[in-house]
């Protein structure tokens, strides 16, 4: 799965003109969520990454520093 989104961020950077760093990042952040929460992913029994990461969650919560949300962006 890393490979396959590595591979699609790849081509987002081949085939989009950016014209500011911020423009990219911009982009970039939209695809992530995107992909985290739009599109369902095979490996993951057709669930989104954040889908599949809530049901992990309420299974094995122990495994967890923190609890899955739906918000964009990085840890911090």
């Amino acid at each position: 799965m890393v490979e396959r989104f590595n591979g699609r961020i790849a081509d987002v950077l081949k085939t989009h003109r950016f014209n500011s760093r911020e423009d990219m990042e911009q982009t970039l952040l939209r695809y992530v969520a995107l992909y985290n929460h739009q599109l369902p992913q095979s490996a993951l029994g057709s669930k989104t990454p954040m889908q599949a990461m809530k049901h992990w969650y309420q299974e094995h919560p122990h495994l967890f520093h923190k609890r899955p949300y739906d918000r964009p962006g990085c840890d911090t």
